[in-house]
């Protein structure tokens, strides 16, 4: 779709971090991370919100979400993760989009206030991404 952001990833116009892409989802790095690491899948053709997801797609698409979510703590030395949709509400991209961050414990995130850090460099992010393309290629 023109004009959405997500979309321009998915189709090479834009670039990203990218952790796992194939013919259901795309999945990179937040640019504005809650914690290093913070990854968002997003269905490869536009859908706004997960309510226009179409069903038969459903299970598909949040079998790679469940694959990043095991990915990021063994990636990174996590804990846990946390993952979350947003429809309309705070989708600051209105195109579907769902967010795994990872946790530690007392990383004080605390309920939905969501400090954001960010990357120190390009290759830093490259780095924490190529951690994460790595577990993703050893859980399949």
């Amino acid at each position: 779709m023109e004009g959405c952001s997500f979309c321009a990833i998915v189709s090479g116009d834009a670039a990203a971090h990218e952790v796992l892409r194939d013919d259901v989802a795309a999945a990179f790095l937040d640019r504005r991370p809650v914690f290093l690491g913070h990854v968002l899948v997003v269905p490869v053709h536009h859908v706004v919100m997960l309510p226009d997801l179409p069903i038969d797609e459903l299970g598909p698409f949040f079998e790679r979400v469940q694959r990043i979510a095991a990915a990021l703590p063994v990636a990174l030395d996590a804990h846990g993760t946390f993952v979350a949709v947003n429809n309309v509400v705070s989708q600051s991209v209105a195109h579907l989009h769902v967010h795994v961050v990872p946790r530690r414990h007392k990383d004080g995130l605390r309920g939905f206030f969501w400090p954001r850090q960010r990357y120190e460099s390009d290759a830093a992010a490259a780095l924490v991404a190529a951690k994460i393309r790595a577990e993703l290629a050893l859980s399949r």
